[in-house]
């Protein structure tokens, strides 16, 4: 055998170590970025949604930019336009993990599109972050790759149900619901709220996603002469249910779920929509004395001074927010493993007069739902209680 002179096992040390497999970067994480991605409605019935959503995020980020980023990283969210179709949405989301390799999801419309990409997300390891639905199944069983910021439907429909039942005293309730996983899962929170009270629904009226063809429902359900109708669905057929209702003297009281979009809702009916109520998953977005709102004021008028606050973009901004401290609770490298335990072990995060407290089961941060009534002028009203009106001012 031939004897090795020094030199010679030197070289061959450094081609070992010059072929041996380098730890790489997260995707999505480069020395001066950090690239998240977000599949939601920007066109269609369910556009403001994904519009609101997308500006609170941006807000969130570029109020973090102008600080200096995390860990020196700037970041950046990437959109596609899914239309709130769950065959799109899955698309849209392998093309952002896949082509545009993000760093995470960020921000995704709606339950019938979560149901159709969490698990995609899920599988690749991707951290699915905020997504703009109470669904259950993205909270029970625990999902550890997501991370949601707003309450629960089951949350939502309890405390309908409780103001409906005793600030008010009424019994006789119909439910119009969108006729797929989103509207089912209010319904079933509608039902779970009412057997503990020993009460049923009265009637149920549907319509299909991505239209207003409400009508057949309000005839229906207007049979059964509702004390209050409770409705899951986005914010054109309800206005289109609103509006037909009281076109026939039809006035129980009205009350919707967060994911309605409150301005789009309050656009669209204009005077008719006073006294339509709607629960909300975020303070309120004109109340200034909370830190976190005075501060989202703030990014929004720095992002863009024409944004106008609401609901939607507030979350939004909740959602980047809470992005941002958990990024910087990271120790060591940034990677997606990393941001899920640091929201697991961080245990509370205080954003300015808001807290959000997970734990290694737990991937809810809020649980409180706030009542907001609409008024004859558009804006609206938080409220503690539900007072009766009389017919003329609904």
């Amino acid at each position: 055998m031939k004897r090795m002179f020094p030199h010679a096992l030197n070289f061959l040390a450094a081609a070992l170590i010059l072929s041996a497999p380098v730890a790489s970067a997260a995707p999505g994480v480069t020395d001066d970025e950090i690239l998240f991605g977000q599949s939601a409605a920007f066109e269609g019935p369910a556009a403001e949604l994904g519009k609101g959503m997308n500006l609170g995020i941006r807000a969130a980020f570029a109020e973090a930019n102008r600080a200096g980023g995390v860990k020196g990283r700037k970041l950046r969210v990437v959109q596609y336009d899914d239309g709130y179709e769950p065959d799109r949405a899955m698309e849209q989301t392998r093309k952002l993990i896949n082509k545009d390799k993000v760093f995470a999801l960020i921000g995704g419309v709606g339950t019938p599109t979560s149901k159709a990409v969490q698990p995609i997300a899920s599988a690749a390891g991707v951290p699915y972050i905020g997504p703009f639905t109470g669904a259950e199944f993205l909270r029970y069983p625990h999902k550890p790759w997501v991370i949601n910021v707003r309450g629960s439907y089951y949350q939502e429909t309890e405390a309908w149900i409780a103001h409906l039942t005793e600030d008010l005293g009424i019994k006789r309730i119909a439910i119009l619901y969108q006729d797929d996983s989103f509207g089912r899962a209010g319904l079933a929170g509608v039902n779970r709220a009412l057997r503990k009270r020993n009460m049923e629904l009265i009637a149920e009226g549907t319509y299909r996603r991505n239209t207003t063809a409400v009508k057949t429902s309000l005839l229906h359900i207007r049979k059964y002469k509702p004390e209050a109708v409770v409705m899951v669905g986005a914010y054109k057929p309800i206005a289109a249910f609103v509006k037909y209702a009281k076109s026939l003297k039809m006035n129980p009281v009205f009350v919707n779920i967060s994911f309605v979009g409150s301005q789009a809702l309050a656009s669209e009916l204009g005077p008719l929509g006073e006294g339509v109520v709607v629960t909300q998953v975020v303070p309120f977005p004109w109340d200034k004395s909370v830190p976190l709102v005075a501060d989202y004021h703030a990014a929004l008028k720095a992002l863009d001074p024409e944004a106008e606050a609401g609901f939607v973009s507030l979350e939004g901004y909740l959602v980047g927010r809470l992005t941002v401290a958990a990024l910087n609770k990271i120790e060591g490298e940034i990677t997606r493993k990393g941001l899920i335990d640091a929201v697991a072990t961080a245990g509370m995060f205080d954003l300015g007069g808001v807290a959000l407290s997970y734990g290694p089961k737990d991937n809810q941060g809020m649980d409180t739902v706030f009542l907001t009534v609409l008024q004859a002028d558009g804006t609206f009203r938080a409220v503690s209680r539900l007072v009766r009106q009389s017919a003329s001012e609904r």
